[in-house]
């Protein structure tokens, strides 16, 4: 056979085909975007009261911000009870409410008790940019932080996103800062803030006014400057709104997360 003949003999043309073939399916495609993700809270915006003036726009009481609100102001879906690994601190100074803000470290030992809830990107990002003061408005790209577990974006103390793994297949999101919690000095964060956080956690998780206490006081920032009888005082009204219907959504657990951040289970 001559050098440039196109014929291949002994069968080689249909080998390279079944070879192409099994290549084209070990190829991976180009990722599909979500277009609803988990949006896992831990501070104020667990109390669905508070996550509403995101949602839908206005300043909360004794708050020192207006918010626009989200593109898209329909309810979460769906809310679940969850428990992080790692622990919340008080750092810097809201400037809603004064005081130190809470932050999420993963690195830290210890358990963190969250809510998340079942939102759209556009809502997940317009929340993002309303925490950093931006207006809202474009679609936050997920695709580096699904591929990497963690992801900066900016300079800004809510700008790192985590990857906390998947919910029934969905993917779960929070944001943090920068930094760890040995990195930053801690402040005491203000009684109105931390009402927010108490509410959320009575809402959630269905604690008592002595536990959310016990739990709120210890973290890094409130240690030391809250008593267990000042928090006790600053929640003894919350008490009455753990009462009624149980709980639809059960406590959840997050499991470890290595780098990049592990699955969600449970």
């Amino acid at each position: 056979m001559s050098r440039g003949s196109s014929t291949e003999p002994d069968g080689r043309s249909e080998l390279r085909e079944q070879v192409a073939s099994v290549v084209s399916e070990l190829t991976p495609g180009p990722t599909v975007r979500p277009t609803h993700i988990w949006y896992v809270c831990y501070g104020s915006n667990m109390s669905l009261g508070r996550l509403n003036y995101y949602l839908l726009g206005g300043r909360p009481p004794a708050g020192a911000l207006t918010y626009p609100g989200c593109r898209d102001k329909t309810p979460p879906s769906e809310s679940r009870a969850l428990r992080l690994p790692g622990t919340i601190y008080f750092a810097l100074e809201a400037l809603a409410w004064t005081g130190g803000m809470a932050f999420y470290d993963h690195g830290c030992p210890g358990d963190t008790p969250a809510r998340g809830y079942h939102l759209t990107v556009s809502q997940f990002s317009d929340i993002l940019a309303q925490e950093m003061n931006l207006e809202p408005g474009d679609d936050v790209d997920l695709t580096d932080v699904l591929d990497q577990g963690r992801l900066t974006l900016g300079p800004g103390c809510y700008q790192t996103l985590l990857h906390l793994g998947d919910i029934d297949g969905v993917p779960a999101f929070t944001f943090t800062s920068p930094w760890c919690s040995d990195e930053v000095e801690h402040r005491k964060p203000a009684a109105i803030y931390l009402r927010h956080l108490a509410a959320g956690l009575v809402e959630a998780h269905g604690w008592g006014v002595a536990e959310v206490a016990t739990y709120l006081g210890s973290r890094p920032g409130a240690a030391g400057y809250w008593s267990p009888d000042e928090l006790l005082t600053l929640f003894a009204d919350l008490c009455s709104e753990a009462t009624g219907p149980p709980r639809i959504n059960p406590v959840r657990h997050l499991g470890a997360m290595p780098a990049p951040l592990g699955v969600v289970t449970g």
